[in-house]
C-alpha cells in the first residue's frame, strides 16, 4: 500500500510509505467513529480501540509466550506506545485479528495488533501525516514505526533534513530514552537496501542507535519442531553487524489474519517490549532492548543465518526469564 503523504528536506522529497503488504480495499463511506487525528498536534490519546472488552484472548497468530506473560501478570501496564502510523487517509482495507473482519487504515490495525498483544499498555496515536515532533509519555516509552522514508539512493543520512517527526524519533533512539520498533520493509533486500532506486532513508538513520530495533517477518511462529522461515517479502539483516545486532524476526501469519508484511511484525516487538517493561518497572529503555535482541532464539529458524535473521526471533518467555535485567 502505497502513502501519499509527503515531507520535504533540503537534499531530497521524501515519501512517506506504510510497511503493509495487506490487500487494499477503498471504503467510500468514512467510519466517522473511527479516530481521525490533524493539525498540529496530532497525537490522540487512549483512542477509542475496537477490541476493547476482548483483548484478554489469546488469538492463534500470537506467539503462546504472550498468554504465559499475561498469566504471569505482565500485560504492559505502567508503559506507553505511541504508534506513528495512518489516521487519517481515506485508505482501508480488511483483515481479522480473531475478532472478526473489520475494515480499517493502517494505524489502526497495526494499533489495534499492539494493544492485543499488550492490553494493560497505554496506547497512543500520532499521525504520520503532519511532521510535528513525537512526545514521550512520562514512564517508559515505546514508538512504533509501520513505515518508511524513502527517496532516491544515494544521499547521505546527513544531507536528509528531517521534519521534526522523524527528527524526534531519531533523537529518542541516539539517546535511549525510548524503545524504538521500526518495521523492516517488504522490498526482500537488506535493511537499508536500494530497491527501485530508492532508500528508506529512516532505516539508515536509525543504524546503530541503542534502541532502535528492525523487525522482519516470519510466515509463521517457529517452534524447534516446526521452524519458520523469513516471510518471501520481508527484509532481511545484511551483512552490516550494526544491523544484524539490532534486527529481530517474529511471525506474522497472513494466512490466519489476511494481513501480511512488516508492518504487522513491528506492533509485535512493540507489545513484547511493553509487558517486558510492566515487568522490569525500573528498567531503561536501552535495558528492555538489550533484553529483547540477547533472549532471541535462533533454534526455530530454519537454516539460521545472522546476515538473515539477526539476532533471531524474539522471545517473550526468555525475555521474562530473569529475576531483574542490567
Amino acid at each position: 500500500m502505497s502513502g501519499n503523504f509527503w515531507k520535504f528536506g533540503i537534499a531530497a522529497a521524501l515519501v512517506l510509505l506504510p510497511a503493509s503488504m495487506a490487500s487494499a480495499q477503498e471504503v467510500p463511506d468514512a467510519d466517522e467513529t473511527a479516530v481521525l487525528c490533524h493539525g498540529v498536534q496530532s497525537i490522540c490519546v487512549s483512542a477509542k480501540i475496537p477490541v476493547a472488552g476482548t483483548t484478554q484472548a489469546v488469538q492463534n497468530w500470537m506467539s503462546p509466550d504472550v498468554g504465559a506473560a499475561w498469566a504471569a501478570g505482565y500485560k504492559g501496564r505502567g508503559v506507553t506506545i505511541t504508534m506513528v502510523d495512518d489516521f487519517s487517509s481515506s485508505d482501508r482495507f480488511s483483515g481479522n485479528f480473531g475478532i472478526g473482519v473489520q475494515t480499517q487504515r493502517h494505524g489502526e490495525w497495526t494499533r489495534e495488533e499492539a494493544s492485543m498483544i499488550a492490553p494493560a499498555a497505554t496506547i497512543r496515536s500520532k499521525d504520520f501525516s503532519t511532521g510535528s515532533a513525537v512526545s514521550l509519555a512520562g514512564g517508559r516509552n515505546v514508538l512504533n514505526l509501520s513505515y518508511g522514508m524513502y527517496t532516491t539512493a544515494g544521499y547521505s543520512v546527513n544531507q536528509i533534513w528531517w521534519a521534526p517527526e522523524e527528527a524526534s524519533i531519531i533523537n529518542y533512539a541516539t539517546r535511549g530514552t525510548a524503545v524504538v520498533s521500526k518495521a523492516a520493509g517488504n522490498d526482500a533486500v537488506a535493511v537499508g537496501g536500494v530497491t527501485g532506486g530508492q532508500q528508506d532513508y529512516l532505516d539508515l538513520a536509525l543504524i546503530g542507535k541503542p534502541t532502535a530495533i528492525f523487525v522482519g517477518a516470519l510466515s509463521t511462529n517457529g517452534t524447534t519442531a516446526n521452524k519458520a522461515a523469513l516471510a518471501w517479502y520481508s527484509n532481511y539483516a545484511g551483512s552490516d553487524p550494526l544491523v544484524q545486532s539490532h534486527f529481530l524476526v517474529v511471525g506474522v501469519d497472513g494466512s490466519k489474519t489476511g494481513l501480511y508484511g512488516t508492518s504487522f511484525a513491528a506492533p509485535i516487538i512493540s507489545g513484547y517490549a511493553a509487558i517486558i517493561g510492566s515487568k522490569f518497572t525500573k528498567a531503561t529503555p536501552v535495558q528492555i532492548t538489550n533484553d529483547l535482541l540477547n533472549t532471541a532464539r535462533t533454534d526455530t529458524l530454519v537454516n539460521y543465518d545472522p546476515s538473515i535473521y539477526g539476532k533471531g526471533e524474539a522471545s517473550l518467555s526468555r525475555a521474562l526469564a530473569p529475576v531483574a535485567i542490567h
